[in-house]
């Protein structure tokens, strides 16, 4: 964390003048100051305690849909039989749609962030610090996944935006020649292939710190939003409410906030003392249930914790020196009436909210949305009625039952069935019935549940397997239907979260930067091709700067109907005359640099694709450099190859009249000269061809090339073709991708 939180903003480097400071810094501590303001804490602690008690029944029934997604059978079932068996419905169908939707978010060419500056560059530097951090809070596997089952299960989105710093203590190993410690002037530096006598180790011990953003799913139990009825955060802090996240921090998490000063001494010893008795008031604790759904459960002698209340809320906070009042954002840690851990004006320059908070879906007049579990819920407890009702009659048909008379058939009790067993009886008074099998039936309800649950949470068949349900195998037509609906309801939920969480969460992540990483660090840079093999310093940014942040995940996973249509849309434009566009000029290089990127990926892209503009030309002068130390430099198309040749002829002339060359060091000029000489001739083909033009195209010297579609064509095999695999065809594209549909005559042709 940075030394100095009391400047209220970073200075220019370029001015002189020193930012003013704050006469009430951030870290100063106002729970205990004066008695308005416990007073107004109290009156604070007693709404966010009612606003809990109000949520409390969306609280219950929330548990209960964690219930159904883990698989418990609970009190809502209806039969209770000897069978317990659950099946697995609502889960199977919110894992497929976390799978879907995190692949969407988080798109396999591996580009998250797009960045966009006032002076129109792209800022590739700070786009790759962002892709740094997302890599380095696992975004993709640590809190995507929770966080789409969290929004189908409770209804809503909530994660917590914070800074972590580590401190390490490493130690390693510093091997120094005799040369470089002191030893013998006259003695060269020994290298690498030298006997290790001749070498000294040193063990070298540093204290590294290692900070990086974090992001935490929260629970919807957890996140409480007042008034309940604001849209935004920023709405329900503007009227006068708040925002609380319910935090359960054990005594070793107590101790650590004391000792580090985030709270008040007194008032975190008494708590302390309090663990060991009841707590005040209950509330829904939705980890105790997930680790008890794991395997894990805490008997009577478990640690307890203590129940704190972090609220961000607005308050009147008076200028000790000025006297005037200013509403201030600020953070409160309370466990009750009078027991005010700490409150503190925000952390944070940003001056935001950590808490990121949105519904699934929008419901108009309340902040939180439905759970998607909710529809789903009664579907489920009939499907593990019916499956359970049906296993019993399976057991109980497998074993036939035995109708006799005991007066006619005295001795019953040796007609206990067994191997080889002689039943002394009457087999006229003796009869043999059986129990009907309901299994078939109560498995035709289940994949009838198993339908309606997958129609509810919009699952297509690519996802779960559904032939089953219908008792029919369904056309193509109806296949490509639950298509079209997959990629909208895909884009509809997948645009939610960018908007309303993604992009967010990545300008927290440039402003916790901002403000707490005070140290240059070293990141793999991202250029306009994708991943670059070399590696870049990034110092701090000025705060000052103004850069508009998007999660680019969702936009660069493209389907494979939307690639087609480039690809063909391509082809027609090319084919358009450039006297029909006056006044504009046809640029395809962006178009075919991402097909490029989404075909090979951001790491081959840059390779196969260059971009003459990153790849500088190296003067003669330092390629003879390079060549004389057994360097093997690449030539460049923007060379002047005739001097290049000329120059390279004169070192190796000079080399081979001395003396002592090093082998090897003549075939590699040689090798690079004639590597010049070929460059120059494929300028000469290529500048031939380009005075002809290029067959196939507007202008060109040919009809066209054989395998390749006229131009102003869309691509399409000849009937009787054959797509390759993965295709969508042409009579599957929606209406949503601007393409017309085929038209067919009588005969279906």
């Amino acid at each position: 964390m940075a030394k100095s939180l009391r400047k209220s903003a970073r200075s220019d480097p370029g001015e002189d003048n020193t930012p003013e400071q704050p006469k009430l810094a951030r870290d100063d501590e106002l729970a205990g100051s004066n008695e308005d303001l416990d007073k107004e804490l109290d009156e604070l602690f007693e709404d966010v305690s009612k606003g809990f008690q109000d949520q409390w029944d969306r609280s219950n029934e929330q548990i209960d849909y964690w219930e159904v997604f883990n698989c418990k059978l609970g009190q809502n079932q209806f039969y209770a039989g000897n069978s317990k068996i659950f099946v697995p419905i609502v889960r199977n169908a919110i894992n497929a749609r976390k799978t879907r939707f995190a692949n969407q978010i988080f798109p396999i060419a591996g580009r998250y962030v797009e960045c966009t500056s006032e002076s129109g560059d792209k800022p590739y530097a700070l786009m790759s610090l962002l892709e740094h951090y997302v890599r380095k809070s696992q975004l993709r596997t640590r809190v995507a996944p929770p966080l789409c089952v969290n929004g189908d299960v409770e209804g809503q989105y909530n994660v917590y935006v914070s800074w972590v710093k580590n401190e390490r203590h490493v130690v390693w190993k510093v091997t120094k020649s005799a040369f470089e410690m002191g030893g013998k002037q006259d003695n060269p530096v020994p290298d690498n292939d030298d006997k290790a006598e001749d070498q000294i180790e040193d063990i070298k011990e540093e204290i590294v710190f290692h900070g990086y953003p974090h992001v935490e799913v929260l629970a919807d139990a957890d996140v409480l939003i007042l008034p309940q009825t604001a849209d935004t955060v920023e709405e329900a802090l503007d009227v006068g409410g708040s925002v609380t996240v319910l935090r359960r921090w054990s005594k070793t998490k107590l101790k650590k906030m004391i000792r580090d000063g985030d709270i008040r001494e007194e008032i975190g010893k008494n708590l302390l003392k309090e663990l060991t008795s009841e707590k005040k008031m209950e509330t829904v604790d939705k980890a105790k249930h997930m680790t008890e759904a794991a395997g894990i459960r805490t008997g009577r002698g478990g640690s307890r914790h203590a129940q704190v209340y972090e609220i961000w809320t607005k308050m009147a906070i008076k200028d000790p020196d000025t006297k005037q009042t200013d509403r201030r954002i600020v953070r409160v840690l309370s466990t009750g009436t009078n027991m005010h851990l700490s409150c503190k004006r925000n952390p944070y320059w940003s001056d935001k909210v950590p808490v990121i908070s949105v519904p699934v879906e929008k419901v108009q007049g309340a902040f939180k949305g439905v759970s998607k579990v909710k529809a789903c819920a009664d579907i489920q407890y009939q499907a593990n009625d019916a499956v359970n009702e049906g296993m019993d009659s399976l057991a109980y048909a497998l074993m036939p039952i035995v109708m006799t008379d005991p007066n006619r058939n005295p001795r019953i009790g040796s007609m206990v069935l067994s191997l080889a067993a002689v039943w002394e009886t009457d087999p006229k008074s003796t009869q043999l019935a059986k129990f009907p099998n309901l299994s078939k039936d109560a498995l035709e309800i289940v994949s009838v549940c198993k339908g309606q649950v997958a129609e509810t949470l919009s699952v297509s068949p690519a996802a779960i397997t559904q032939q089953g349900m219908t008792g029919k195998k369904r056309s193509q037509a109806e296949v490509a239907q639950e298509q079209q609906v997959d990629i909208l309801t895909t884009a509809d939920v997948v645009t939610v979260q960018e908007e309303g969480v993604w992009t967010p969460i990545l300008q927290r992540f440039i402003e916790l930067d901002h403000q707490f990483r005070d140290k240059a660090i070293t990141i793999r840079q991202f250029g306009e091709m994708g991943t670059k093999a070399e590696m870049q310093r990034i110092e701090p940014i000025q705060f000052d700067r103004r850069y508009a942040f998007r999660w680019f995940g969702v936009e660069a996973a493209r389907t494979q109907q939307q690639v087609q249509l480039q690809i063909a849309a391509v082809n027609v434009v090319r084919g358009i005359p450039p006297q029909q566009y006056e006044g504009y000029r046809l640029n395809l290089v962006p178009v075919i640099s991402l097909l490029i990127e989404n075909a090979f990926g951001p790491r081959l892209a840059p390779l196969i694709f260059e971009n003459m503009a990153d790849q500088m030309p190296v003067p003669a002068e330092q390629e003879n450099i390079l060549l004389q130390s057994g360097f093997e430099p690449p030539t460049h198309l923007m060379d002047d190859d005739d001097q290049h040749v000329v120059s390279h002829s004169m070192l190796m002339q000079m080399l081979q009249a001395g003396e002592g060359v090093q082998p090897g060091v003549i075939k590699k000029i040689q090798t690079h000269i004639w590597s010049h000489i070929q460059q120059k001739q494929k300028k000469q083909a290529m500048a031939m061809q380009a005075q002809q033009g290029a067959p196939g195209v507007p202008g060109g010297a040919g009809p066209g090339v054989a395998g390749t579609p006229r131009a102003g064509a869309v691509p399409a095999p000849g009937r009787p073709g054959q797509q390759p695999p993965g295709a969508i065809h042409q009579d599957t594209i929606g209406p949503q991708s601007g393409a017309p549909p085929r038209l067919r005559n009588a005969g279906g042709m």
